[in-house]
């Protein structure tokens, strides 16, 4: 018996003596995880419930009173603090964090602990931990019900205000952006014809204004407006015609910016066919046959030049080729009766020999042309707001079936979501070129996707992916309307994991989506465009085969 008594004092004493051991050296106090409704916190974290309980745990137990003045707990955005409650649980090792009140939808908070957090023996914490969450989406409707048809309607008519209300009081040109003053783009314009023809059609604006409108711009390209060889900038002053350059050497022809124009213009030409509108057909043939498209192959070689300066007249040196947003250059290239090119430039410039051609599959859909996984929508957009896709083909492709893969891809690419990014749904989708809050500007595709949605490009696929696109039309009005709906239809873009929303709009972007639904409503622009001889014939020069 005096020995188990012996043992058991002795077992007490080395334990003791094990606790005292090296005394002198400091606590070490560091925190060991963090989460949010006991689901442990990534670099990013999502659709956070309103009441959501942070949790903090550390090495030791810590100091209560040090707790109020080193949890900070913000709405980011705004810096402002959010009451909180806390209790320490885990035998006070771990601070469970809780906002007094229900936080705001859609909103990202911060929660950091502070260096000066103390352990229970004042072991002062000496690091920063900074959790960032994102709460979850209101889900209630933000406009009241309508039709299809009516909201279709709308979108366009609220869009169209754009280039109405906004457009250049002077030459009538569509501004850049919102925010452009007296600039105007030329490609943009030409966008803003076609939803003039538009307007005139859903009788949001009457036959003669619509005339009157594109009549002003049409005298202000022939009179004030500097041509380049019959060639217009990519940014003019619309108050004074003057060319505003676009980069340090871009400050000339825009053979691209310019096509996009003459579409537009063409496409007028088509509508306005009445006796008492001879004026305007006349003005528009004028500029369509003074642009001098065989001059950019630049001494006669077998490819297009996107830029000519008078400055610098061929250094910019970017040719035309490939499959991007400017098959309508070679088209209306091939089909003027002035200036008209070989179907050489087309196959050798244009289309390489064929090495545009992809024809790999991905989720599933064979993709005839272009970049793996098809690149910017707008690609699918900018040329064919006149030029019908349907049934249209040539060696290299059947262009309803690009257009249709590239769409459908880009929709099961966000849909996937393989980057994690908040939002991104089979109801939140597409990925075109657009503003942004990481670099300001960039071609958004599946291979440089930066988190952002462009409205334009879910809703300007329309006539290839109407369901995708009706069913994001629905996501981005009715849930979204609240942050992305304002004066001139949908903003250029928004970012759902920084919640970020653009508060800019674009003429080429705000452009295509009245033009592309009503091409899927009613196919008014195709049919106009196609109707136009020129046309016809150039496509039968590069060998196109068309329904038309």
């Amino acid at each position: 018996m005096k020995y188990y008594a012996f043992l058991f004092i002795l077992v007490l004493l080395v334990v003791a003596c094990k606790k005292d051991d090296n005394p002198g050296q400091p606590e070490s106090f560091y925190y060991t995880d963090v989460s949010i409704d006991g689901k442990p916190v990534s670099a990013s974290y999502y659709n956070v419930p309103a009441s959501p309980v942070v949790k903090v745990s550390f090495s030791g137990k810590v100091n209560s009173t040090t707790v109020s003045a080193n949890v900070v707990f913000k709405q980011t955005s705004t810096s402002a603090n959010v009451p909180f409650d806390f209790i320490l649980e885990n035998s006070d090792s771990t601070i469970r964090i809780s906002p007094k009140n229900p936080l705001e939808n859609l909103t990202k908070y911060t929660v950091q602990i502070l260096p000066q957090l103390q352990s229970q023996k004042n072991t002062a914490f000496n690091a920063t931990v900074t959790t960032e969450f994102i709460t979850v989406m209101d889900t209630t409707d933000k406009f009241p019900r309508i039709s299809d048809e009516a909201l279709l309607d709308l979108v366009q008519k609220q869009t169209f205000a754009y280039f109405w209300n906004f457009g250049h009081p002077t030459s009538g040109m569509a501004r850049e952006r919102n925010t452009s003053g007296d600039i105007v783009t030329t490609g943009g314009t030409g966008f803003g014809i076609m939803a003039v023809l538009v307007a005139v059609e859903r009788n949001f604006i009457t036959r003669q204004e619509g005339y009157d409108r594109i009549k002003l711009i049409a005298n202000f390209l022939k009179t004030k407006a500097t041509p380049y060889h019959g060639a217009f900038a990519h940014w003019i002053n619309g108050a004074t015609g003057a060319t505003v350059a676009f980069s340090t050497k871009d400050n000339g022809a825009d053979l691209v910016e310019t096509s996009y124009l003459m579409q537009g213009l063409l496409t007028a030409r088509q509508y306005f066919s009445n006796a008492n509108e001879a004026e305007l057909r006349s003005t528009i043939n004028e500029l369509w046959q003074n642009v001098e498209w065989s001059w950019f192959r630049k001494n006669n070689e077998n490819v297009l030049y996107w830029h000519w300066s008078p400055n610098y007249t061929w250094d910019m040196n970017m040719q035309i080729s490939g499959w991007n947003e400017a098959l309508i250059t070679y088209v209306l290239a091939a089909s003027s009766p002035t200036y008209s090119i070989p179907k050489e430039a087309y196959t050798n410039g244009w289309a390489r020999n064929g090495s545009m051609v992809n024809n790999k599959t991905f989720y599933s859909i064979k993709l005839p042309l272009g970049p793996d996984r098809g690149g910017p929508l707008f690609f699918a957009h900018y040329s064919f707001l006149g030029i019908d896709p349907r049934g249209l083909s040539d060696t290299y492709a059947n262009y309803w079936e690009q257009n249709v893969a590239h769409s459908l891809i880009n929709y099961n690419y966000c849909k996937e979501n393989p980057k994690k990014y908040n939002g991104y749904s089979d109801s939140c989708w597409g990925l075109t070129a657009s503003d942004d809050n990481i670099s300001g500007y960039a071609a958004h595709e599946p291979n440089n996707d930066l988190g952002i949605i462009s409205p334009t490009a879910a809703l300007s696929s329309m006539p290839y992916t109407p369901e995708e696109s009706m069913k994001a039309l629905h996501f981005f009005y009715y849930k979204l309307g609240d942050k992305i709906w304002k004066q001139y239809g949908f903003v250029d873009a928004f970012n759902l994991s920084n919640i970020w929303y653009a508060d800019s709009f674009l003429a080429i972007d705000q452009g295509p989506i009245i033009v592309m639904i009503e091409n899927h409503r009613s196919q008014l622009l195709w049919n106009l465009f196609m109707s136009c001889p020129e046309v016809k014939a150039g496509l039968q020069k590069l060998s196109f085969q068309s329904q038309k």
